[in-house]
This record gives structure tokens, sequence and C-alpha cells, in this order.
């Protein structure tokens, strides 16, 4: 509408992508917390952990590889345990077993955590029990050829899915995983050993910790505008406190030297630190399905772009 030739005057205001009819764009993610956070870390914990036990025992650090072992077996049930707690019943992760479909990280995982479970859990009772070396040294192997994959899908789950912060986080989210993963599977070393059995999962703890630190650095820096969903709010202390935990880890390890009380702290430090990334990831996701500017803002300015 102009009047007497002038510019054009607007009548309403100017559409703001708040909602679609009152509601969020796109579908809020139903997974509950603390269940789905809490398998997606534990879930990381044991396949790394897998990892190095594998690498310990090939160099004789029985101890190690032991400890990493059972906190293995340990971690797989609980997350095992988180997951079908959220689904509801049993049956439900049956069902997931009925196909096979290896373009959908949800089957993959399923299948994945269905072969690694029983393979780290021979592995823990082999070295526990000390009987069936053999056994226990092909279940070793199994379990971190496989513990991989397990430390990692989790992150193409999350990415394959229209939630923005996930979605656009699909290039760094994985290798943020698998550093967080050995950071924590590390520093769980660090607590169950001490010196010189624990110098290994150092030496794991501190290449996990640089790697998660710079992919984090990586995926804030290129997510721009929709990076907030990571930086404020609930998602954004957890972030920030993990952060914190990590690097406050990663100097300890490097700092602790043979002090059985250093090293044990620096290894909690990195497990919360882990935990934290894993709750702050899946919360900045939840924010974002929840406010349509991170999906309608993003597409404007691609169309913008051509």
């Amino acid at each position: 509408m102009t009047r007497g030739g002038g510019a054009e005057q607007l009548v309403v205001p100017k559409a703001r992508p708040d909602s679609y009819y009152g509601q969020p764009v796109i579908k809020v993610p139903i997974w509950g917390s603390p269940e789905v956070p809490g398998y997606l870390f534990l879930g990381g914990l044991a396949g790394a952990s897998s990892l190095l036990a594998a690498f310990s025992q090939a160099t004789g650090n029985r101890e190690l590889a032991r400890a990493s072992k059972t906190g293995a077996a340990a971690a797989i049930g609980l997350s095992l345990g988180a997951l079908v707690a959220d689904l509801g019943r049993p049956l439900r992760f049956l069902n997931m077993l009925r196909v096979f479909k290896v373009t959908s990280p949800m089957s993959v995982g399923s299948w994945l955590l269905s072969a690694y479970g029983p393979a780290a859990a021979v592995a823990a009772g082999c070295a526990l029990s000390g009987k069936l070396p053999r056994t226990g040294a092909a279940a070793t192997a199994t379990a971190a050829t496989l513990g991989a994959g397990v430390a990692t899908y989790t992150a193409a789950l999350l990415t394959d899915t229209a939630i923005p912060a996930w979605h656009d986080a699909h290039r760094e989210l994985p290798f943020v995983f698998a550093g967080s993963a050995a950071s924590a599977a590390g520093g769980l070393g660090m607590l169950a050993v001490g010196q010189p059995a624990a110098s290994q999962a150092i030496r794991f703890a501190v290449l996990g910790s640089a790697a998660e630190l710079t992919a984090k650095r990586m995926l804030l820096r290129r997510l721009g505008d929709g990076a907030r969903a990571y930086e404020s709010g609930r998602p954004g202390t957890m972030m920030q406190a993990a952060e914190i935990l990590t690097a406050a880890g990663l100097t300890g390890a490097v700092l602790a030297g043979r002090n059985r009380a250093a090293a044990a702290a620096s290894g909690a430090a990195l497990l919360a630190g882990s935990a934290l990334t894993r709750f702050g990831v899946f919360f900045a996701g939840k924010v974002s399905a929840c406010d349509p500017s991170y999906t309608v803002g993003p597409q404007r300015r691609r169309i913008q772009q051509g």
C-alpha cells in the first residue's frame, strides 16, 4: 500500500519464522533423558574401551586389558539397558533385528550392538576368570573390530535426522564422538589401574581429548549462527562444562606422572567431560527442533545464495 506515490508501507507486521500454526516446523524428538544421552555416552565408552583393551593385550599390558574389557562389558550392558528403558519394552529392540538395511544407521547400529555385546561379555569373562585364553583373545579381537563402529555410529544416527543442530553437524560430529569415546575410555583406564600400567590409557586419553576439542571447535566455527544451539542455554552450559573438564583432564593426564591420585582425578574429569558432551549434543538437538529459526533461517540463506 502506498500513499502519494511514496514508498510502500506495511500494514501488517513482517513475518517471522516463529511457528507453523503455533507448532514447531519439524517434529521434536521424543527420545527421553537421561536414557538416550546415557546410551550415547555408555556405548561410546564401551566401544573405545574394547579398542584400548586390544592394544593393551597386544603389548602385554594385562592389567589395563582386563580393566578395559570389564569396563566395556559393563558399559555396553548399561547402554543397552538405557536403550530398552527408552523404547519401553525389550521386544521393540528385537523387532529392529527383523531386517538389515545398510542405509539405515538405526538398523546397522542394532546389529552392531547385538554382535558386539556378547563379544565384549565373553572377552571380559575370560579375562576375569583366566580361563579359555584363546576364546578370550578371539572375543577381544571381535569386540575391538566392532568397537570402533559402536563408539561412532550414534553420530551417524543423530545426523541422519532432520534435527538442525544434529544434521548440520554431520561432518564433525562423528569425530567429536570418536574423540570423546577415546577420552572416556582412557579416563576409565586411568581410574582403574596405576602406573606403569596406566601409561597406555593416558596416551589414549590424550589423543582422544585432543581430537574431541579440535573437532568441537571446527564444528562450532562452521555452523555459524546455527552454533547457538550448542553455545546458549542448557546445552551451552553442558558443552562449556564438558570442554573445561576435558581440558583439565587432558592437562592432568600429561602432568600427573606417577601420582596415582592426580591420574585418577584426571580420569574422572575426562569421563565426566565425555558424558556432558553427549548430553549437550542431545539437548542442543532438542532446542534446535523447538525453534523454527534453526530450520527456516538456513533455508532462506541457501535460497538467497542460489
